[in-house]
């Protein structure tokens, strides 16, 4: 973390933890805006399309499998906005390439949504990369760098980059990113695929900003969805939101998909944070930075906002992508 981030002040907004994102647009428009939404087809992603949609946007679905949208998409034919799907699989260079030749034209926002969370047992992609870092991060980095001319050409375009607070006991391990020598620990593998969001928003804040692109990292905080499918029905019992007949019971801290999904609209189109890149947020405000997040419950860790491994991971993730 270097001495800007500690003295810049600290970005406040009139919304909450209980925000909705169709509040937080409440009076926007975004009628003409294109805006990419990867997994835009459950949980969160679902109503970060609607509250876009709501507001006027012109909204991409990208998910491995377009047919899962096409309930959503029919259901937004009738908002001011509009909605298709259209393919792409982050863990797969592939699909990611021809996703981003298909693209025509200047795209306003990218919110890399997607994403999984503790894969039981170590897992690769076709690349040898671990799945969580290859979908959470890689996959990202090479879908927006890839449409880093057409973000460009928007004049003034946003990346919103899904983060968790996972990310606060876990700083990326450059010497051993895939669990090659170290033992595979699932928690562990999440944590360090969020942390290298909040550093790829670093990273594109450092590089980009003189292009009009901005980059932020979001915690949506907790909120039950498909996220959790790889999690067992002990450990969800262990977390408290399983009750003994195997129905899933919210804690009181949890949000709803609908709340859980401001602070990416917040992010990708709010004129509340014009300009504004680099940075963490949860519950719709900035994070305070936690001097020892080992121990912390939120905020966002030195760890997570240090430029130079910002620098080094673009490195690596370059080199990573282009092999």
């Amino acid at each position: 973390m270097d001495d800007n981030t500690k003295t810049r002040s600290r970005v406040v907004t009139p919304f909450g933890p209980r925000t909705t994102a169709a509040e937080v647009l409440d009076g926007v428009d975004l009628t003409g805006r294109r805006i990419i939404v990867t997994g835009g087809a459950s949980g969160l992603g679902t109503e970060t399309v609607r509250a876009l949609v709501g507001a006027g946007a012109e909204v991409t679905i990208a998910i491995r499998r377009p047919a899962a949208a096409a309930d959503l998409v029919e259901e937004m034919s009738a908002r001011s906005g509009s909605a298709h799907a259209a393919p792409l699989d982050l863990s797969d260079l592939t699909s990611v390439a021809a996703f981003v030749a298909d693209w025509q034209g200047p795209v306003d926002a990218v919110i890399a949504n997607a994403g999984i969370m503790a894969v039981p047992s170590r897992e690769l992609t076709a690349q040898g990369w671990e799945a969580q870092l290859a979908t959470n991060h890689l996959g990202h980095f090479a879908l927006v760098t890839g449409l880093h001319d057409n973000l460009r050409d928007a004049g003034s375009a946003r990346v919103v980059l899904v983060s968790s607070g996972a990310h606060l006991r876990a700083p990326f391990d450059f010497a051993d990113p895939h669990f090659e020598q170290r033992a595979y620990d699932r928690w562990s593998a999440y944590g360090q695929s969020k942390t290298a969001t909040v550093l790829f928003a670093v990273g594109i804040a450092n590089r980009w900003a003189d292009e009009g692109i901005v980059a932020n990292a979001a915690n949506p905080g907790y909120i039950l969805t498909n996220l959790q499918r790889h999690l067992d029905d002990e450990t969800m019992r262990a977390f408290g939101v399983l009750d003994e007949a195997g129905n899933r019971v919210p804690l009181d801290y949890y949000k709803t998909p609908e709340q859980g999904a401001s602070t990416s609209v917040l992010l990708a189109a709010s004129p509340l944070v014009e300009g504004v890149t680099g940075r963490y947020f949860e519950d719709n405000q900035e994070a305070e930075v936690t001097p020892v997040p080992e121990e912390a419950e939120a905020g966002v860790a030195p760890h997570a906002l240090d430029p130079a491994a910002a620098e080094r991971l673009w490195r690596y993730s370059e080199q990573a992508v282009a092999a």
